[in-house]
């Protein structure tokens, strides 16, 4: 997403990465938009058959490639954020939805899940939201150690969450 190879190092440096893209959600969709063209004409892939996957940072640009309407079959958003674009006020949204979210995720409020979930609503989107309790931000990555920034794996919701995935791919991909 940040161009040329570049990627964050630390919490700090990542933060300083994503923050022109969330404050640019255009520019945000261009990249991710400019990914999906990108895999599109790889030999090999299957042009109904795709799917976009993302976690923290990264769940927002899967969940921004859904509202420009990107005709994939579905996209997941782990541990996600939910700022809401304000340049796509009413998204058109054809793929499927699957967001795997930690109740006690700090960088998540509870206003932004609830608008997410009425944004999807609202779009008419085949969406579905799994919301693991006792769970924080980064609830995936094993080395996630910092509960004073709101970042700790938790092995049971990283279980289900991936079972989450495997079981949304299956019903999106079988004919």
């Amino acid at each position: 997403m940040y161009g040329k190879g570049v990627l964050g190092s630390g919490p700090e440096e990542n933060s300083r990465l994503m923050q022109p893209f969330i404050e640019d959600r255009a520019l945000l969709q261009q990249r991710i938009l400019a990914a999906l063209t990108a895999v599109k004409q790889l030999p090999w892939a299957d042009n109904h058959k795709i799917a976009a996957i993302g976690f923290c940072f990264g769940g927002l640009c899967v969940l921004d490639l859904a509202r420009t309407g990107a005709d994939i079959a579905g996209v997941v958003s782990f541990h996600g954020l939910f700022v809401l674009p304000d340049n796509l006020p009413q998204p058109e949204i054809k793929a499927k939805v699957l967001i795997l979210h930690g109740h006690d995720d700090p960088m998540t409020p509870t206003e932004q899940v609830l608008g997410i979930q009425g944004e999807m609503t609202k779009a008419g989107a085949d969406w579905q939201m799994h919301i693991y309790g006792q769970t924080m931000h980064a609830f995936t990555n094993p080395v996630a150690n910092d509960p004073g920034f709101g970042t700790v794996y938790h092995p049971t919701a990283d279980k289900r969450s991936w079972q989450s995935l495997l079981n949304f791919l299956d019903e999106i991909f079988t004919d």
